[in-house]
């Protein structure tokens, strides 16, 4: 760090503290780097895992394949990590990695502009404190931002009302009336827990999730001493998990026909566990398996079978007071009304935040879609990569290995850039529209584009899948294992420095 005329300068700023922004701050530690700062609005490291806290969360991802590929951890207490066994897991590779230095947690970056004369970030965070960065990594996910749903009347509760991201633990649930709106990943996590404590559960279901068997169990002592003693044998098994999990692209992307054999499996588990034949028809979807997130779990159904639970399918004409009104004009009084509405993850960025040449703002270029070049750079954008970004989702398998494989088509990045002598870099536009033509067209067959739903993967404006990657991880990851400068404009160190508002970017490329 530096300080430049009172503000604290960095070469790298990182956003965000949960896998993404911990994974480049550890790869900048192991590679000699420590000009750089991770930022954080919340009181604790996680991201993802430290805000969603609620009962029962938990990956649905098996363990060993959900972690860092070179911080592998034998001490998993389950095949599925529940959410406070990977916010510690987090922990550990702070401490381990010396990250604790470089943290700023707490601190909201409310914005950050591109400087055009000094060629550098500007960062504002919501206590009007100013950082100046020569780059700037995002690792703000896509499930960082919770959606609330514009239903009338939501605001005038009088009883209370929370996001699942934002579990209100001082509120007892024991004996109390709760509606839960929405039936996604969160829902069939929590629903299950929540519901042997309250006198009255009303569940409002939109559209029912294809939900299949969880193959979840305790690791034994055992099992966790050979994976200490023998690291290969845990090497092994992430990687049969990681092929076994590839092998469903074929279904999702390549040849949905073959979506045949899963779909019997989900409704083999609804019909074995929901006997009453009016409740298995409202929980039956009426669209391909695959379209939208396919759960697991193997308590959420015979949850629904209790007698204190109430699956309403009507919809939601408007919030009371004190009750939900249906869309048949029915009201059900309640006393706590609990969100499991999911997240923009089409919309991450807010407009204002992020402001790049020309002030152009970020949120207002993507305003029918996000999309940038391999997930990762935006044109006229310089020296801004974001960490699962556009189309770096995956519906499939372990979204930590698209992390890594970012992670290192940055760290090539800022490699070369100091190598080379380079002040900025900033992808073309043609290659940027390029790529994201071809992605698109590759979605546009598979199950997710074609299935007959409408998911968080769509944007809402133009119905683009600005979500998921369509097809196999090492695919992507062989697209990103080296930063290619071929693609970006860019300026050396010893190029003259242009005025604010300078028309175009060099093209002073280096091969």
């Amino acid at each position: 760090m530096e300080d430049r005329g009172g503000i604290p300068h960095y070469r790298v700023a990182i956003l965000g503290a949960g896998f993404s922004g911990l994974g480049m701050g550890i790869n900048l530690k192991r590679s000699g780097e420590s000009d750089f700062i991770v930022f954080d609005k919340e009181a604790g490291v996680g991201g993802t895992w430290w805000v969603n806290d609620y009962p029962g969360c938990a990956c649905d991802v098996e363990s060993h394949l959900y972690s860092f590929s070179f911080e592998l951890n034998p001490e998993w207490s389950r095949l599925y990590a529940r959410q406070q066994e990977i916010q510690r897991y987090l922990e550990a590779c702070v401490e381990k990695y010396g990250l604790g230095p470089h943290l700023r947690l707490e601190t909201e970056i409310a914005s950050m502009v591109w400087e055009e004369a000094e060629r550098q970030w500007r960062l504002t965070d919501g206590h009007g404190s100013q950082t100046t960065a020569d780059v700037v990594v995002s690792g703000i996910g896509g499930l960082s931002a919770p959606y609330y749903p514009d239903i009338p009347g939501l605001a005038s509760f009088q009883g209370r009302c929370f996001h699942s991201q934002q579990w209100d633990h001082d509120y007892p649930l024991e004996g109390k009336r709760v509606a839960v709106i929405g039936t996604g990943a969160s829902a069939i996590q929590f629903v299950p827990q929540i519901q042997r404590k309250v006198e009255r559960l009303d569940l409002y279901q939109r559209t029912p999730p294809w939900i299949v068997p969880k193959p979840d169990r305790r690791i034994s002592e055992r099992e966790q001493e050979r994976f200490r003693r023998y690291p290969m044998v845990q090497k092994a098994l992430r990687a049969a998990i990681y092929c076994m999990l590839e092998g469903r692209v074929f279904g999702f992307a390549l040849h949905p026909k073959l979506m045949e054999y899963p779909k019997r499996v989900a409704l083999r588990h609804l019909e074995r566990q929901v006997p009453d034949p009016d409740m298995r028809r409202k929980l039956t979807p009426d669209y391909s398996f695959g379209c939208k997130r396919v759960l697991i779990s193997n308590d959420f159904y015979p949850a629904l079978s209790k007698p204190n639970v109430h699956l309403l399918t009507d919809g939601i004409r408007e919030i009371r007071p004190h009750g939900v009104v249906d869309g048949n004009g029915v009201e059900r009084e309640v006393d706590a009304i609990i969100l499991g509405t999911g997240f923009r993850a089409a919309d991450p960025i807010p407009i204002g935040m992020v402001r790049g040449r020309h002030g152009e703002d970020l949120a207002e270029r993507w305003q029918d879609g996000p999309e940038a070049y391999k997930g990762t750079t935006v044109a006229g954008f310089p020296n801004l990569f974001l960490l699962m970004g556009p189309n770096t989702g995956l519906g499939h398998s372990s979204v930590v290995y698209m992390i890594e494989s970012q992670i290192r088509y940055v760290m090539d990045a800022l490699n070369k850039m100091r190598r080379h002598g380079l002040r900025t870099v900033e992808v073309r536009s043609r290659m940027q529209q390029a790529f994201n033509d071809r992605v698109q067209g590759r979605l546009g067959g598979t199950v997710w584009n074609a299935g007959g739903c409408r998911s968080w993967y769509l944007h809402p404006v133009s119905g683009r899948n600005v979500t998921l990657w369509p097809g196999f991880t090492w695919q992507f990851r062989r697209r990103t294992r080296r930063f290619d400068l071929r693609a970006y404009d860019t300026e050396r160190v010893s190029d003259p420095v242009r005025e604010e508002g300078a028309a175009g970017a060099s093209t002073n490329t280096v091969s």
